[in-house]
């Protein structure tokens, strides 16, 4: 491992990450930089669990989303456990799945008939959350190293700092944008109805709760529509 020219790929990759435009594009670069720096990966993606439900972000093969599959339908397997347990082990490595592996007994024989060789999952955390995890996988058994989980770590840890920072900075966004449409269609209802400016948030709020409608699309309703 040439860790000098590692380095250079590490900070040019940071970097790159905290340019990205959006959410999905940050996510993208961290899967593609996977493959791209971490010796013997073959496809990458991010695990996020809701409840018992998993979501695959940013998959560069459909292997990725077989096996995110897989590991949902079992309840078990490498990736599954590190997304869903954040007080246990933040790495994961399977070195090889053509041997027997008692840990993952169901789910190991199925992601080898998949074509899954050898594979690592990392949990994505900062101080702050838990992001769900990145799994990286190889066809070839064996493939990954001691030097890849390091490589793979070290690289989880960049993904995960950017992760946080661009759905905090999406987020604000949307909370803007969201504050802008509400006072928009308040100014609406003001004109239009002769109210005051508390009157006019308290039509938008009733409104909203009794149709069981976000306050943001009852806003955005009468921004294009003039009225509720």
């Amino acid at each position: 491992m040439d860790w000098d020219r590692f380095a250079q790929q590490m900070a040019s990759m940071a970097r790159d990450l905290l340019a990205q435009p959006s959410v999905d594009s940050t996510l993208e670069r961290i899967t593609a930089s996977a493959t791209e720096l971490v010796e013997g990966c073959d496809a990458a993606g991010i695990l996020v669990l809701h409840g018992t439900s998993a979501e695959t972000l940013a998959p560069t093969d459909q292997l990725v989303v077989d096996s995110d599959r897989l590991q949902e339908r079992l309840r078990e397997g490498p990736c599954f456990d590190a997304a869903r347990d954040s007080e246990g082990e933040r790495v994961f490595r399977i070195s090889d799945f053509t041997a027997e592996q008692p840990r993952w007994s169901a789910y190991a024989p199925q992601a080898r008939r998949l074509g899954v060789g050898s594979m690592m999952g990392f949990l994505l955390f900062t101080e702050e959350e838990d992001l769900g995890a990145l799994n990286l996988y190889s066809r070839r058994p064996g493939a990954f190293t001691e030097i890849s989980e390091l490589a793979g770590w070290l690289l989880a840890s960049h993904a995960a700092v950017a992760f946080s920072s661009a759905r905090t900075h999406a987020q604000l966004e949307r909370a803007v944008a969201t504050r802008h449409v509400i006072g928009e269609a308040m100014g609406i209802l003001m004109g239009s109805h002769q109210l005051t400016e508390e009157q006019a948030f308290d039509v938008l709020r009733r409104f909203s709760q009794e149709h069981n409608i976000k306050l943001r699309e009852v806003a955005r309703r009468v921004c294009e529509q003039g009225s509720l």
